[in-house]
């Protein structure tokens, strides 16, 4: 009983042009530029300009991935390590005239500054400063006296 109610009461309604879904496939506009506000050939000329913007856009990302490319292939080479292919792709993909940004080149540079101090006569010169003597000389007693041992157990005239 109460779905033969519903049913009269829904069609009534629908009647009287409550129902609403006759009305909304009639208000929205088939054509892409009235539902944007504008006029036909603003419209294409907003499609064109967002095009060349997204173009650009990957283009740049493309230059910026292929920079680090170049920058991890320096990296690889100075430590020695096996090369990718697939940095090498990416940089054959962006083209050959790829530089390293000048931020990554400074920051290569300092670790590399870095490390020459490291390796001179002076970097290790303060390595020793900040080593521990005590435990130094620990260490070399121990293993004089566990040569000492080792030399009279072979060594039947000591």
């Amino acid at each position: 009983m109460s779905f033969l109610l519903k049913s009269m009461v829904s069609s009534q309604v629908k009647n009287l042009g409550l129902g609403g879904e006759e009305k909304s496939e009639e208000a929205a506009p088939s054509d892409p530029a009235a539902a944007a506000g504008m006029t036909r050939e603003e419209y294409e000329e907003y499609q064109k300009q967002l095009v060349e913007e997204k173009m650009e856009r990957d283009a740049d990302f493309l230059h910026r991935k292929a920079e680090r490319a170049t920058l991890r292939t320096c990296l690889r080479e100075k430590y020695r390590l096996p090369k990718s292919e697939q940095d090498e792709n990416m940089i054959q993909m962006a083209g050959d005239d790829v530089d390293v940004p000048e931020e990554l080149l400074k920051m290569v540079d300092e670790d590399a500054t870095e490390e020459e101090e490291k390796d001179s006569i002076m970097g290790q010169i303060q390595n020793l400063q900040n080593m521990d003597m005590d435990q130094i000389k620990e260490k070399a007693q121990a293993t004089l006296t566990e040569m000492k041992s080792k030399a009279e157990e072979k060594c039947s005239v000591m």
